[in-house]
C-alpha cells in the first residue's frame, strides 16, 4: 500500500477532471488524477465529435481525450490507474482509497466522476451504438440532417432531444412505451404542437433492426395489445435519462432528487470547503464536452484560491 499525497486530488478523467488538471498543474498544485472505471470519460466511447471548438474538422472522441490527456501530463499532472471505491471527507486533506489498496490524500478534491446515459437493454442497442443509435442529440443530432429520427422516452429528456431534432429533422417520432407523458407541461404543448413531431403511445422497444450498414428500424411491442410493428428510421435516441456516478458520496454530499451532486448556484463549490464538483456528475442540464471542460477549470480555479486563503490565514495566525 503506497500513498499519494497532492494540493489537488482529481476523481476522474473525462473533459472535466483533466481541465481541472491542466490548470492546477499550471499554477503548481502538482495534482492527481485518478482515472477510474472509464478512463477519459464518455467521449471515449463517442466516434465522431464535430462541436468542440478548435477543430474544423469532424475529430474523434478517443483522440481528443488522448490529447487532453498529454496536455495534463505535459503540465505536471500525474495520471494514476485506479478506481476509487471509498473517500472520507471530514477534513482536509481529503482521503480516497482505491482499488488497487493506495491512498490519496488531497488538501482539496475535484469530483469528476461524470454520469452514464441509461440504455434500454434491448437487442441490437450496443451493437449499433454510433450507427443510428445513440444516447445524445446534441452530440449526434446533426450526422440526421433531412432523416428520419425516432426518439424513445418520455420524460424532460425525450422531448427535449425531440423538440432539438426538428433543427435537423422534417420527421420526428418520439415513442412511449404509456399512454401519458411524465414531462413537464410547457415542454408537452410545445412537443404536441410540433408539426413536424409525432409520437407513438403504448409501444415498448423490443429490438433495434440494422446491420453493418447501421440502424434500419426499430421493432416495437405494443404495450396494450401486445401487437408487434417495425417503425423505419436512420436514427434513435435513447432518451430515458442519465445516471450520475456519486455512489462514492452518498452520504457525504448533498444530492439533488437525481442523484446528481449540488452546488453553490454558478460554481462548482460543494457545501464542504476545498471540495468541488464539476462536469456532468453536476450538471444535468448541459451535459456536454466544452461545457465540462469549462467547470474543471473553474473548480481548479477555486481550489487554487482555496489554499492561497486558507494559507494566508495561517500565515497571520
Amino acid at each position: 500500500m503506497t500513498t499519494h499525497t497532492t494540493r489537488m486530488l482529481i476523481i476522474g478523467s473525462g473533459p472535466a477532471g483533466l481541465s481541472a488538471a491542466i490548470y492546477g498543474a499550471r499554477a503548481g498544485m502538482q495534482p492527481i488524477v485518478v482515472q477510474g472505471l472509464q478512463p477519459g470519460g464518455q467521449l471515449t466511447i463517442t466516434t465522431d465529435v464535430e462541436n468542440y471548438p478548435g477543430f474544423r474538422d469532424v475529430i474523434q472522441g478517443p483522440w481528443l481525450m488522448q490529447e487532453m490527456q498529454a496536455q495534463a501530463e505535459h503540465v505536471g499532472t500525474r495520471m494514476m490507474w485506479d478506481t476509487i471505491t471509498e473517500v472520507d471527507l471530514s477534513g482536509s486533506p481529503f482521503r480516497a482509497i482505491g482499488d488497487s489498496g493506495d491512498v490519496y490524500e488531497g488538501d482539496t478534491l475535484v469530483i469528476a466522476t461524470g454520469a452514464q446515459a441509461k440504455w434500454l437493454g434491448a437487442p441490437g442497442e450496443q451493437e449499433l451504438s454510433g450507427k443510428g443509435v445513440s444516447a445524445c442529440a446534441t452530440c449526434d443530432g446533426f450526422f440526421y440532417r433531412g432523416k428520419k429520427v425516432v426518439v424513445i422516452g418520455g420524460g424532460n429528456t425525450a422531448v427535449e432531444e425531440a423538440l432539438y431534432l426538428t433543427n435537423h429533422s422534417p420527421d420526428v417520432t418520439l415513442i412511449h412505451r404509456r399512454d401519458s407523458l411524465r414531462a413537464e407541461k410547457i415542454l408537452q404543448d410545445r412537443l404536441f404542437a410540433h408539426p413536424n413531431i409525432k409520437v407513438l403511445w403504448n409501444k415498448a422497444v423490443d429490438h433495434f433492426v440494422g446491420g453493418d450498414s447501421g440502424l434500419t428500424g426499430v421493432a416495437l411491442k405494443d404495450t396494450v395489445t401486445g401487437e408487434a410493428s417495425v417503425e423505419p428510421t436512420d436514427g434513435a435516441f435513447v432518451a430515458i435519462g442519465h445516471a450520475p456516478s456519486t455512489e462514492l458520496f452518498k452520504g457525504k454530499l448533498e444530492m439533488d432528487g437525481g442523484g446528481y451532486l449540488v452546488v453553490e448556484p454558478g460554481t462548482p463549490k460543494t457545501a464542504i470547503p476545498g471540495v468541488f464538483a464539476c462536469g456532468d456528475v453536476m450538471d444535468h442540464t448541459y451535459r456536454q464536452a466544452v461545457t465540462a471542460a469549462g467547470t474543471g477549470c473553474m473548480a481548479a480555479l477555486d481550489a487554487e484560491r482555496f489554499l492561497a486563503e486558507r494559507e494566508f490565514a495561517a500565515s497571520r495566525a
